[in-house]
């Protein structure tokens, strides 16, 4: 079988990034009114999360500097359930990562797992907050707006779901995707977010928007009384900003996974998986095969996703960590997300194995897709039989002429998905 000739394609999103991110964070909080719930002298808990969102570290500082200007003393600490390998060190090098240390903050990250009980529902679920969160004056809520992998609903991703999975570490992400196994995380998500503003700890928070070329596009100050209904709106908004890949296809070639890029590794709702095995479970695009090439550096050998491959690379398991793997797994009840799916030593192989899978007799029908990762998605390439339909597209734009694969003596790519002439095409 022979490789199909494949063309770099250019998607076109419309460009909804701030122009000056920090400032407008501070804007959003001066007109807020969470600086007046805490007295002069305060200690202030700046809770803030564990994925690749732009320009974290700048929204970050700029939170910190809007309580300094208030007379507060900030600190930052994780709202990340059982990410790092659910320890507290591990949290704290997941925040360095992303530059949040004390040395460039201006203030102490504070990383520790214990929690506080804030007693139960009336289903018996029993809601928690970092202790030393719980023992500041208030707390801050930093996170990113957006849709959850394992679900559909009006609240996802986003501030309540920090209040629940986030805020309550690792006791209470694994007690909370217990209960949602039976009620819905949906469900426990709402219930435990409305036990945490009871409590009267939280100010507020600070909703993070992404656009489809996944920059910072909007940031607002969510008051505690709007938050539930304010948070529906946002991901509404932010679900219809959503990049996709263009079309159906037989494969999708997917270089990268990782917790960076998504908290499933790859993100269930762009290529159409369930984290359980279910094929094409969500609205748009459908793909009949999905190859994983790799896993991410910055994902620290947590391979959470791979089950959803249906082939992956022999280099992408030999980078597992299956401690922080399993124990991210357990936590959120998805033990099939880390299934290990079969497997080659090469690329070539990969490919090989799977074209005659997807109901088609001759190769030169199969269509194939290839992408960085999930939240990178153009430029992609496309095999070469989908011309007619990019072409049809005013959003797509074709980069170059049609070029096949270059495979070294392994069978392994020497083509590379980006080159310098995609990167300057794209921007």
């Amino acid at each position: 079988m022979e490789l199909p000739r494949i063309v770099r394609v250019k998607q076109t999103f419309p460009d909804r990034s701030l122009k000056d991110v920090a400032g407008s964070v501070l804007a959003e909080l001066n007109a807020s009114p969470f600086a007046g719930r805490v007295k002069p002298g305060g200690r202030v808990a700046i809770g803030v999360g564990s994925r690749g969102i732009t320009n974290i570290a700048t929204i970050a500082k700029a939170v910190v500097d809007y309580w300094k200007a208030a007379g507060c003393q900030p600190f930052l600490f994780p709202a990340m359930g059982s990410h790092g390998a659910a320890t507290a060190a591990g949290q704290a090098d997941v925040l360095a990562h992303y530059g949040i240390i004390e040395a460039t903050m201006g203030c102490p990250v504070v990383s520790q797992l214990e929690v506080v009980s804030l007693g139960k529902d009336e289903n018996g679920i029993e809601a928690f907050l970092d202790k030393e969160a719980y023992n500041a004056d208030g707390v801050m809520l930093v996170g990113r707006v957006k849709w959850h992998t394992d679900f559909a609903g009006k609240i996802e991703s986003g501030l309540f779901k920090m209040m629940a999975i986030g805020l309550g570490k690792f006791a209470g992400a694994q007690r909370y995707h217990t209960y949602a196994y039976r009620l819905g995380l949906e469900h426990v998500i709402r219930s435990v977010g409305r036990q945490v503003l009871g409590s009267g700890k939280i100010l507020g928070g600070l909703a993070i928007l992404e656009d489809a070329n996944h920059n910072t596009a909007q940031v607002t100050a969510v008051a505690v009384e709007e938050m539930e209904t304010k948070e529906e709106a946002l991901l509404a908004l932010t679900k219809s900003w959503m990049a996709r890949v263009p079309f159906d296809l037989d494969i999708l070639m997917i270089d990268e996974i990782g917790k960076n890029i998504s908290g499933a590794g790859m993100d269930t709702k762009v290529a159409n998986r369930g984290v359980n095995g279910e094929y094409n479970p969500w609205p748009g695009p459908k793909f009949q095969r999905i190859f994983v090439r790799d896993l991410s550096s910055l994902s620290y050998g947590n391979a959470v996703g791979l089950g959803m491959a249906d082939v992956i690379h022999d280099r992408l398991l030999g980078k597992v960590d299956w401690n922080p793997t399993s124990i991210n797994s357990l936590t959120a009840s998805s033990p099939s997300a880390v299934k290990t799916p079969l497997h080659y030593g090469s690329d070539l192989v990969c490919l090989q194995k799977f074209w005659p899978t997807v109901g088609k007799l001759d190769p030169k029908d199969v269509t194939l897709g290839w992408i960085k990762n999930t939240l990178e998605i153009s430029p992609l390439a496309l095999s070469e039989n989908l011309i007619p339909q990019i072409k049809e597209r005013a959003d797509l734009e074709i980069l170059g002429d049609p070029e096949a694969f270059e495979l070294d003596p392994a069978g392994n790519f020497r083509t590379t998905l980006f080159s310098a002439h995609d990167l300057v095409s794209a921007h």
